[in-house]
C-alpha cells in the first residue's frame, strides 16, 4: 500500500501559548492528511466526508517554524467508508512519531447519501514498521473488527 506524505509548516497562528503547535492546528494538519490519503487512494471520483475521527495523539510538542510531515495510508475499507492511519514522523533530535492518527472517512453521491467507492481501487495493506502496526491494532479495537 502506497504511503502519503504531507508537509506543514508551523506558523505563529498555529501556536499556543507555549509557542508550540495547538490542538486545533493539530487537528487541521490531520485532517488535510488524512483527506488527501483518502483522495489519492479512491482517485477524481472520490466525494469523501469525514465521518470520524477514531484516535487521534499528539505524541510530541512541536515547536513553531519547523516543517512537519505526515504520512499516511489505507487501513481499513468497505463498500462506502476507509479509515487512514496517520504518523507524524519524528522531529529533529527525536526517534518517534509526533502524531498518530486514525480518521473515517465515507464516500457520498451529490445528494450526501452513501455511495460505493468505484469497482478497482488498490487492495488495503498495512505497511511495516511498528506506528502502522500500532496504528492497526488500535483501530481494530475501536472498530471491533477480527
Amino acid at each position: 500500500m502506497p504511503i502519503t506524505s504531507s508537509h506543514k509548516l508551523v506558523l505563529p497562528a498555529d501556536a499556543n501559548h507555549h509557542g508550540t503547535l495547538y490542538a486545533g492546528a493539530m487537528l487541521r494538519f490531520a485532517l488535510e492528511a488524512g483527506y488527501a490519503v483518502a483522495w489519492k487512494h479512491v482517485g477524481p471520483q472520490a466525494n469523501l466526508v469525514l465521518r470520524r475521527v477514531l484516535n487521534l495523539e499528539c505524541l510530541r510538542p512541536v515547536p513553531v517554524g519547523l516543517v512537519v510531515e505526515i504520512q499516511g495510508t489505507i487501513l481499513h475499507r468497505t463498500s462506502a467508508y476507509l479509515v487512514c492511519g496517520l504518523v507524524g514522523t519524528p522531529l529533529p533530535g527525536d526517534d518517534g512519531p509526533w502524531i498518530e492518527a486514525l480518521m473515517g472517512f465515507a464516500q457520498v453521491n451529490e445528494d450526501g447519501r452513501l455511495a460505493h467507492f468505484p469497482a478497482h481501487l488498490p487492495p488495503v495493506e498495512v505497511p511495516p514498521g511498528g506506528p502502522w502496526h500500532r496504528l492497526d491494532a488500535r483501530m481494530r479495537k475501536l472498530l471491533r473488527l477480527r
